[in-house]
């Protein structure tokens, strides 16, 4: 069994995501711990809130609130939005928390002592409307690359093209709106990205476990040239800067920019939860430890992955440590809502508490993983999702497990019945299973979301098919032997199915297994052939059927839906 670390994008600490968030990172790669966990694999899964910088400390204000207090507020909101999605965290932490402040310093140090790190004085935009140095993507202006109207100080969202906030075409403040704006001198630390291109390079090329979508955003970056990047900024919330361990000279008013913190937080929240746990952090992250033989996952956005492919594996390699470096990263595109974007401020969208207040979270989890955002956006609508649930959870897998657990209990007393010989039938659902399950295993290892969900969902279509070809409630009228094998093999493929279906539905399946009063090994992810599978269960094995596991979505509900989070595209 091989180990298994897998982090998702950190969610940044301003508010609870809404659904695009969620199906672009965290769920994802809570579908995949839970599947390799099931295969028996030792698997550490990692996440944290994103804290600093400018957006929290504006957040904050707009609330009414110290920073602090307010990060401290809606960590436990996004912790309890998680908890509700069922989201399998071994930890979930805090870039605020100490470990990151002092990890961050310490790569700072070990960066500048390689000749990676470079003070200088450079221009940047400050605002006399708001009296503050505006950080990069709160300056907006027309793009001099494509013209777009709304690009931000660091990147264009039209062209994709990075930029410098003085490059801006009549730049305004985002905080205000005000273009009363000037360029002053201000010394920071610059990371010297372009003397690590080569280096960097050669580490994308060697990655071939990574998708199209993730490799080809890590060119665009190279291609273009790595630039120097300023990782402090003028800001008072953050980790301050040091030097030999002891406050930075001139840099008393900076912080380190969040998103030289943010991915550290990766190593920082596991040594959080070594600390809470009594775990051993090293042997996940540092290869003179023993990390060597660990198969580190990353799973973002495209918006995260040119900082995870170029900017972070700078600072970790550029160390000099024996840091543990990303083995498979895989990256989504977008979920759109009704084709354009979600947005809190004009109530566009629905976002994971409210989702919740909706249905439970296995609807949402199917659904977005059904059609995950894997090889192009994905729009998300309501309409869509009606149909989805309706087909997919309540009409195939939700009915064939009411079917023939109700049907077992009120003709074999909900027990798993004896007698009768294997036919045909039998036969058919057996090799189904051999030639599927593979596929099913090979799609979740590769993650592969969409297939993996298509693949399971044929599987539940495949029991459907044998319970109208075996038809046991006909059989019993002449033949009970017959009727019987036709029970057991359901009873069979209801727990098999509940079984495969953890990583997607794992309250369902929780709620089908416990029905079943399924023993330990028949909860874990199948490798015996489908003979077995379909009469792994003993004859006499006591079961009770469950209540119905998932209500049809009606039209009523999804024009009550529409009005209320603005489905109009």
């Amino acid at each position: 069994m091989a180990r298994f670390l897998i982090t998702s994008a950190l969610p940044y600490i301003n508010g609870v995501k809404h659904l695009g968030n969620l199906a672009g990172s965290m769920l994802p790669a809570d579908v995949h711990a839970r599947f390799r966990r099931l295969q028996g694999h030792d698997v550490l899964f990692i996440c944290a809130t994103d804290e600093h910088g400018t957006p929290a400390e504006l957040a904050a204000a707009d609330a009414g609130q110290d920073v602090r207090a307010y990060c401290d507020e809606q960590q436990q909101i996004q912790r309890a939005a998680c908890d509700g999605f069922r989201l399998s965290f071994d930890w979930f932490g805090r870039s605020s928390n100490p470990p990151n402040h002092r990890l961050t310093q310490h790569f700072c140090e070990a960066l500048e002592k390689n000749g990676l790190i470079e003070e200088r004085v450079s221009k940047q935009v400050f605002s006399k409307t708001d009296n503050r140095f505006l950080p990069d993507r709160y300056v907006e202006g027309t793009c001099p690359v494509c013209g777009f109207e709304r690009a931000r100080g660091d990147q264009c969202d039209n062209c994709g093209s990075l930029l410098d906030p003085v490059d801006l075409i009549n730049p305004r403040s985002k905080i205000s709106g005000s273009s009363d704006l000037e360029v002053r001198d201000t010394a920071h630390l610059f990371l010297l990205q372009s003397k690590m291109q080569d280096r960097i390079r050669a580490w994308v090329d060697a990655a071939e476990d990574w998708p199209n979508l993730a490799r080809s955003i890590a060119y665009k970056w190279l291609d273009e040239g790595l630039i120097d990047r300023s990782i402090t900024r003028d800001l008072s919330w953050g980790v301050r800067v040091t030097q030999n361990g002891a406050p930075r000279p001139g840099f008393d008013d900076k912080v380190f920019y969040v998103w030289f913190d943010a991915p550290i937080e990766y190593i920082a929240a596991t040594i959080e939860w070594a600390e809470a746990t009594g775990g051993d952090w090293a042997r996940w992250w540092r290869i003179d430890k023993g990390a060597d033989d660990v198969v580190y996952v990353q799973v973002m956005g495209k918006d995260n992955v040119a900082f995870h492919t170029v900017s972070f594996p700078v600072t970790i390699l550029g160390s000099g440590e024996p840091w543990k470096l990303v083995d498979r990263l895989k990256a989504f595109n977008w979920v759109t809502w009704y084709g354009g974007k979600f947005s809190t401020s004009e109530k566009r969208g629905v976002f994971m508490d409210q989702a919740l207040e909706l249905l439970p979270s296995d609807y949402w989890r199917w659904h977005l993983m059904a059609n995950a955002p894997e090889s192009a956006d994905a729009a998300f609508t309501l309409e869509h999702f009606q149909q989805t649930i309706n087909a997919d959870l309540a009409n195939v897998f939700g009915n064939f497990v009411n079917r023939i657990t109700r049907f077992g209990a009120s003709k074999f007393d909900s027990v798993v019945p004896d007698g009768g010989t294997p036919g045909a039938a039998e036969a058919t659902i057996a090799a189904e299973l051999n030639a599927r399950l593979p596929t099913l295993t090979r799609f979740h290892e590769q993650m592969e979301f969409r297939k993996a969900a298509a693949e399971l969902r044929a599987l539940w279509a495949a029991g459907n098919e044998y319970l109208q070809v075996a038809a046991p409630w006909t059989a019993l009228k002449t033949d009970r032997d017959a009727a019987a094998v036709g029970v057991r093999t359901g009873l069979n493929l209801v727990t098999l199915f509940a079984a495969l279906a953890q990583p997607f539905i794992p309250d369902a399946a929780e709620t089908v297994l416990n029905a079943m009063n399924a023993p330990a090994d028949a909860r874990r992810w199948p490798d015996a052939p489908g003979e077995r599978l379909i009469d792994a269960l003993p004859r006499g094995h006591a079961y009770a059927p469950p209540d119905v596991l998932f209500k049809k979505i009606e039209d009523a509900d999804v024009a009550i839906w529409s009005a209320r989070f603005g489905a109009d595209g």
